[in-house]
């Protein structure tokens, strides 16, 4: 099969860890452990969160007395996107030495003209309390909101319309190399009028440019794993359940929360409603059973 594996940001970097690198790396080589068995198996492409890295690095960036001004979130994306697919790619051809990893930046196209812009929605960077998110905003003038038990800042978040590199993706497949990509849902740009290409200050939602991606590669299987062990009904109520099967019209009957879950299932949902294939969403170590349907939450048509 051909499969589209999505990690999430803070199932490589948990809530309330420290974001060095060892840390970071020892993430890595779980994540790798659980997504071995499938990529000796399957064709698989991975693509990564980056919330928690791309804040640090804004807020490092933002801190350097060095730089007249920090450096644009686009620009950090790029970073990240090198790191983390750096990490996999060299831990996954340890992992895996029979098959070649390949880690490509990317670039994915949105509109200049996206409401998303006007209304920031993703988190990035680490969990504060309340009175030093909201003294943080007011010196870097930034937008934080509620994020579970803490604060996070928020950044603009536009719908991804399409993936630069998509034909090298395709030739890698078809060379037999497991492919990672579009890490934290790839670099915003923009084209002008006259076609020239210019990134723009946003983050966009690695799932949904992970469900464009299964889309556009006629995957069989959209995975998306994250800290979570399913997709709940009444999350964070007394009478919160997991759904271990769930139909599209079922979740688009449902709302989630804008800035976590509620990405994740539109994706899902639209790359089931696209393809007639299989979405599933649950956790990162238990890849394998989410992917045969024994943990988690399968997404099907009906």
């Amino acid at each position: 099969m051909r499969i589209v594996v999505a990690l999430g940001g803070n199932a490589l970097l948990q809530r309330g860890e420290k974001p060095d690198a060892d840390i970071q790396l020892g993430h890595i080589v779980q994540a790798v452990g659980a997504l071995a068995p499938m990529c000796r198996e399957h064709e698989v492409v991975i693509t990564h969160g980056n919330g928690p890295q791309v804040g640090m690095l804004a807020l490092e960036s933002g801190a350097d007395q060095a730089l007249s001004h920090s450096y644009p979130l686009d620009s950090l994306g790029a970073q990240t996107q090198g790191m983390i697919g750096y990490w996999l790619a060299q831990n996954l051809d340890n992992a895996v030495p029979e098959r070649t990893f390949t880690a490509v930046i990317c670039q994915t196209e949105v509109d200049a003209n996206d409401p998303a812009f006007g209304r920031p929605s993703k988190f990035v960077g680490q969990l504060y309390g309340q009175a030093e998110a909201t003294s943080l905003a007011a010196q870097w003038g930034w937008t934080v909101k509620a994020d579970g038990t803490g604060w996070r800042r928020v950044v603009p978040s536009p719908q991804p319309q399409d993936i630069l590199e998509l034909p090298i993706l395709e030739k890698l497949l078809s060379s037999g190399s497991g492919v990672i990509c579009c890490g934290g849902g790839g670099i915003p740009v923009v084209r002008d009028e006259n076609g020239l290409v210019r990134g723009v200050e946003a983050v966009i939602d690695k799932d949904r440019t992970a469900g464009l991606l299964g889309r556009r590669l006629a995957a069989d299987v959209l995975l998306i794993l994250t800290d979570v062990a399913a997709v709940q009904i009444g999350y964070g109520t007394p009478s919160a359940r997991p759904l271990p099967h769930a139909s599209v019209a079922e979740l688009r009957a449902t709302t989630f929360p804008e800035g976590s879950m509620g990405p994740k299932v539109e994706a899902a949902c639209d790359f089931v409603e696209a393809t007639h294939g299989r979405a599933a969403i649950g956790r990162l170590s238990e890849a394998g059973a989410v992917l045969a349907g024994t943990a988690g939450t399968t997404v099907s048509a009906s």
